[in-house]
């Protein structure tokens, strides 16, 4: 319960003494604007109407009522229909302590609830870039969010091993390849890969103008060109496991797959199971001929397959080509249902960008067309692109950021501000590698994560790795800074871990500040599951380092005279590097103890 669900019940229970019947819905309670005096803020306007007054009048004969019979309630004031509160000294120390002896604060008491979560998703035609990375950062942060509100989370990843795009780059392989390998080359398995994708549709293009300038449209030139026209015979072929062509397949997909997770790794993402769409696609062809003997999908005459949504405000969408091989449609109906009789999970979470709006409210639909209600639980959690300042990546033109190159360049520039700033002085070498590491993608992480998932974002790697401002090295650094002060006084045996602090106890009004923050971390984490939005918990926990950096600014430590008052504020500073450092792992992010 955090602090304005506990005022609500308290003020709903002391104004029921006194003849004045409310509900919750009519208990509004916020944090009284900074400009006034007061900690929380009773809205008054619902109730004037029941006490047949003025709002101003209301609210004092209200304050009145709770100054009389709150112990905690020390005054109040009254700004038109506002009621500010001030509360005592005593309640922010008990408040406090709360906080020290719940050592899961913050996080939900389990639902029972089975929710899937897929992200990532990769073909195998190329390797991971940016746009992979948020959609990695994302999924995964969401994942972490989900399980501390007490869901049971399987995290997944469905594999796109298949289809016209990867055979582009077997096929290019085979033409150009001239049997190189990532030992041969010395290339990552993806990054090879991924280089013949590129090759083909250089091809592709180079054919397609020899046919334009001979006299054919563009548009049928698209579909005559002579690598396409084998592209989508390897199709048919690898469909009906042609040995030569399934043999290369997974040779290719076992070099990405090498690949892949060397940049999972590094990235810090993991996955609890990873389904492979050349698994799935047969049972998405098994429910394609269900629909097909329901009455629910029709064939047309070239023997593709189709379903007609226009009645439902849509169009129609094929779910077999007229040569019998699958869409990502068919694959993912196949797999939706797999994972349902495999889990039976409440909820199946897509993590995939919003270019794919229109793909997950077909699927939904024609599973539930189908007769398939767990079609209900499926979610699509629709993020922004990712652009940079030079504009749009494209993978075919080979103008991506490479996950794995952004990556390193992340930590290198991690590692050369830090020994530019002599944060870094001293350390020992390998210690100085962990700590860029930690910075680096803390950096990474932080700036893609702050964003709400809905808006596209702009990446800039310098301003995401500044040391102050709204960054993930500037919490990085609050958190050090504050292990740095408890090493020290370790060191000097002072004794404040987990100590309860006296109720006789002073506090000011920063450190009043910060207790209200620390137990707003609960209602950030709940906030941030509804919404699932990771940027909830990044903004606050910005907001909670911010506040402890002016707290540390204004107030002795170490070198406080008082024991009293030092060993509250280590009390205090050691609850906050907690938080922050449940905050930051919840967005996948690692903290240092040094800096």
């Amino acid at each position: 319960m955090n602090i304005e669900q506990f005022l609500q019940l308290e003020i709903i229970k002391c104004l029921k003494d006194n003849d004045l019947v409310l509900t919750e819905s009519q208990v509004q309670i916020q944090k009284t604007r900074k400009e006034f005096e007061g900690d929380y803020t009773l809205v008054v306007f619902p109730l004037v109407k029941m006490l047949k007054t003025s709002p101003e009048n209301a609210a004092n004969k209200i304050g009145e009522i709770l100054c009389d019979k709150l112990e905690f309630v020390v005054r109040f004031n009254v700004v038109k229909g506002f009621l500010n509160l001030k509360l005592s000294t005593e309640f922010w120390v008990v408040c406090f302590n709360a906080l020290q002896a719940d050592e899961n604060f913050g996080f939900g008491a389990p639902t029972g609830n089975n929710v899937m979560i897929e992200y990532s998703s990769p073909n195998t035609n190329k390797p991971l870039h940016l746009g992979h990375i948020r959609n990695n950062l994302l999924g995964y942060s969401v994942s972490k969010i989900a399980a501390a509100n007490g869901n049971n989370v399987l995290k997944v990843n469905l594999v796109n091993d298949r289809g016209i795009h990867i055979c582009k780059s077997m096929l290019a392989w085979q033409k150009f390849g001239n049997g190189e390998t990532p030992e041969s080359s010395g290339m990552k398995g993806d990054h090879l890969v991924g280089k013949y994708y590129v090759a083909f549709d250089k091809a592709y293009k180079i054919e397609i103008k020899e046919l334009v300038d001979g006299g054919m449209e563009e548009a049928l030139a698209k579909k005559e060109a002579p690598i396409m026209k084998e592209a989508s015979e390897m199709l048919i072929k690898w469909e009906a496991k042609d040995t030569e062509i399934y043999s290369l397949w997974e040779t290719m997909n076992g070099w990405v797959y090498e690949g892949f997770e060397a940049t999972y790794k590094a990235m810090g993402v993991d996955f609890d199971k990873v389904y492979y769409e050349s698994n799935t696609y047969l049972l998405g062809k098994k429910l394609v001929e269900i629909g097909l003997a329901s009455g629910v999908l029709y064939k047309r005459e070239d023997g593709s397959v189709w379903i007609n949504l226009e009645a439902d405000g849509l169009d129609e969408k094929l779910l077999l080509r007229a040569d019998g091989t699958s869409v990502y449609m068919t694959q993912d109906l196949g797999t939706a249902l797999e994972r349902y009789e495999e889990y039976k999970v409440n909820s199946m979470m897509y993590v995939v960008g919003n270019e794919q709006n229109y793909h997950f409210q077909v699927l939904k639909l024609i599973l539930k067309k189908l007769g398939y209600d767990f079609s209900d639980g499926i979610y699509h959690l629709s993020y922004g692109m990712v652009e940079l300042p030079e504009g749009k990546m494209k993978s075919r033109e080979g103008t991506v950021v490479d996950a794995d190159e952004l990556i390193e360049e992340m930590i290198s520039t991690a590692k050369e501000m830090s020994l530019e700033l002599g944060k870094l002085d001293g350390f020992p070498e390998e210690e100085v590698d962990n700590i860029a590491r930690i910075v680096g993608l803390g950096a990474l992480k932080y700036f893609i994560l702050k964003v709400d998932p809905k808006k596209n974002m702009l990446f800039d790697p310098k301003e995401s790795i500044d040391f102050n401002g709204n960054t993930g090295p500037f919490i990085q650094y609050t958190y050090a800074r504050i292990r740095s002060v408890l090493r020290k006084a370790a060191e000097q045996k002072l004794d404040y871990k987990n100590e309860s602090l006296a109720l006789s106890v002073d506090l000011n009004d920063s450190e009043i500040d910060l207790i209200t923050l620390l137990n707003e971390f609960e209602a950030a984490v709940a906030l941030a599951g509804e919404s699932n939005s990771p940027a909830v918990i990044a903004n606050y926990c910005y907001t909670l380092a911010k506040e402890f950096n002016s707290y540390y600014h204004d107030y002795p430590f170490l070198k406080e005279q008082c024991s009293v008052q030092r060993n509250k504020r280590l009390a205090v500073a050691q609850k906050v590097s907690v938080v922050i450092q449940k905050g930051l792992g919840l967005m996948g992010i690692e903290v240092p103890e040094r800096m």
